[in-house]
């Protein structure tokens, strides 16, 4: 109960009216992330070139198309949770990929080329873009991990993933290179599809599938998002000195936040997922955001900001104390339910 105390406190910590939330329901087109419906929607829709299947992992619209791969590729695993494949944990990551690419996250912040920009190259993603560079090993390392997992059954070719035109040796290209250069997030992601493709040979029929546990496979997911984020920040922290103070605090908060949310087992789906984002900054911070009175973010935008920056601090002061009883406290279902929902009502406590 005392960490469920010092969240409240944390949610709470800035007095801003919540708005219904009828005013945050998404709808529509808003559904999926921006040019979902022209991205390629399996891996044979990517060009083919010296028999390998070459994927630009660098152009939005690429990029897209790995997690439609992957979405379409694992719909038959969710059909119990929700229609159209609306319950898909992996609904997460397009929809927070569309989130940064919408929001201008992933153009170059240094302003030396024009790459993301609409008056340049508006779907190119910056090697100079901490979130574009943090995203890849939420996207490339995920899918390289389902097509060794057997996910996409046996493809009549190799995948090859195009490097950037700079920093090239903070990635990997292929299966072969990313098991050579950081097998444990290969081996975590792999699990993860290995989980799903097995409750598929032990149910009898599509009828059958109580072998699949929804926690289950959350856990996985989430111990392997987490792997990504904890490697990929050493590595990509020289990339927050192109961003204003308070865009770089939020990523850092961001990225810090996911351990909380992990370990709740967060239902990661379309609708869930959507809800969520609807409080995410709907543009990038710059110097002279001062919270909690981002005068043109809505009151839930101000105290999630507010609630992320407290948590992250807090977290630090205590040298990681805050997450090691959180993660204590959600380690039984009915502790990660109690969790969930308090991450639900963050916005309008």
């Amino acid at each position: 109960l005392g960490i469920h105390a010092l969240l409240v406190v944390i949610v709470t910590f800035s007095p801003v009216p919540a708005a219904t939330q009828s005013e945050n329901d998404v709808t529509g087109e808003d559904l999926y992330p921006p040019l979902w419906d022209l991205a390629p929607g399996n891996l044979l829709d990517f060009p083919v070139k010296d028999n390998k299947i070459v994927i630009n992992a660098w152009n939005y619209q690429d990029r897209l198309g790995v997690y439609k791969s992957l979405l379409s590729a694992s719909a038959k695993y969710f059909d119990a949770f929700g229609p159209h494949n609306s319950g898909n944990i992996l609904w997460g990551l397009p929809l927070q990929h569309g989130w940064q690419f919408r929001t201008g996250r992933l153009a170059d912040p240094s302003g030396v080329t024009s790459c993301g920009y609409e008056n340049g190259e508006p779907l190119c993603q910056s090697v100079r873009s901490w979130w574009s560079c943090m995203n890849y090993y939420l996207a490339i390392i995920p899918f390289l991990g389902a097509v060794e997992a057997g996910l996409f059954g046996q493809l009549p070719y190799e995948i090859e993933i195009l490097p950037p035109e700079e920093q090239k040796d903070d990635f990997c290209y292929s299966v072969k290179d990313c098991w050579s250069r950081m097998p444990k997030l290969m081996d975590d992601w792999k699990a993860f599809f290995e989980y799903l493709l097995s409750t598929e040979h032990k149910a009898v029929s599509s009828a059958s599938l109580s072998s699949f546990k929804l926690d289950d496979a959350l856990g996985l997911m989430w111990k392997a998002h987490t792997s990504s984020i904890a490697y990929a920040l050493p590595v990509f922290h020289d990339r927050l000195k192109y961003l204003s103070d308070p865009e770089a605090n939020f990523g850092e908060d961001w990225a810090d936040a996911v351990d909380f949310i992990a370990a709740t087992h967060f239902k990661t789906d379309l609708p869930t997922t959507n809800n969520f984002q609807a409080f995410l900054p709907q543009r990038m911070l710059v110097e002279g955001d001062v919270l909690p009175s981002i005068s043109d973010f809505s009151p839930e935008q101000n105290k999630v900001l507010v609630s992320l920056r407290v948590l992250h601090k807090v977290n630090k002061i205590t040298g990681g104390l805050l997450l090691k009883i959180w993660q204590k406290a959600m380690s039984t279902e009915a502790g990660r339910r109690i969790g969930r929902e308090l991450i639900e009502s963050l916005p309008s406590s």
